[in-house]
């Protein structure tokens, strides 16, 4: 992997590369409230958006759902996913989250993490409309997302927040507030059930070693030795995030696709 590579990968990747595991906003304690919260049993067919590498299929996979199907847009992710995840009722499909091509009112549990906050506003309502469609009635939407705080925050703040995250992760990420993400839910048909935070510690050395366990974390930092490129942008990615820790936080929810109300086109 050459120098320029490295630098031009986007964050999430980066850090995959440097062989960190666990890539979401609020850590492992997080996602596994997210699935404790969607309560994924052995007569659910669950849908998850943009799989990554796994982490969290791991999780869901070890409750023995009836079905899962992971919607991946990244084919070299894709191919590893299936490597791993196959067999009966288990399935990996290359494709856009926001037109999954999946059956209408099938689905009973589908989830997404740390994909919404990188698509632009028309596109997270795209994707929070197709996770409506693809639900049955009664069925459940979780999201784990970075998001903004207060729910106030001005404008002024939000902009430059985003501008610095857009700068360092390679990514034009777009989180919100609390409010915001549930208004999102909200206009497409769903009900909000829970919301869970956590703080936007993904890159301070007692989360890495709370996610990825002490062995791996001396892993990542020998990888990062050996990449000064990819340690520099891994420090300005930090940087930033604690520059801004007292208006950036991670957050989950959870909302239901109700019998009883349409979403607002």
């Amino acid at each position: 992997m050459g120098t320029k590579t490295l630098d031009n990968r986007q964050g999430h990747w980066l850090l995959a590369k440097m062989g960190k595991k666990v890539l979401r906003p609020g850590g492992k304690e997080l996602t596994l409230k997210l699935i404790n919260g969607l309560d994924i049993s052995s007569t659910d067919a669950v849908v998850e958006f943009a799989p990554g590498l796994g982490f969290t299929a791991d999780i869901v996979l070890k409750k023995t759902p009836k079905t899962y199907t992971g919607i991946e847009l990244n084919e070299a992710a894709t191919a590893i996913l299936r490597k791993k995840i196959n067999g009966k009722g288990r399935s990996i499909i290359v494709g856009n989250a926001g037109a999954s091509t999946l059956e209408a009112s099938s689905y009973n549990k589908v989830y997404g993490e740390a994909m919404l906050t990188m698509q632009p506003d028309h596109k997270k309502s795209k994707i929070i409309k197709e996770a409506y469609r693809i639900l049955k009635p009664g069925g459940l939407y979780g999201i784990h997302e970075i998001g903004l705080t207060p729910n106030d925050i001005s404008s002024e703040d939000k902009k430059t927040i985003q501008r610095k995250l857009a700068a360092v992760i390679n990514v034009n990420a777009r989180p919100l507030t609390v409010k915001e993400w549930s208004d999102l839910l909200e206009k497409e048909g769903f009900v909000i059930r829970q919301v869970i935070k956590n703080p936007m510690h993904l890159l301070e050395l007692k989360r890495v070693i709370d996610d990825e366990g002490l062995f791996r974390t001396l892993k990542i930092m020998g990888n990062m030795i050996l990449h000064p490129s990819a340690t520099k942008r891994i420090m300005a990615m930090r940087k930033v995030f604690r520059d801004a820790a007292h208006q950036l936080n991670s957050v989950a929810i959870i909302a239901e696709k109700t019998a009883s109300k349409t979403p607002v086109s």
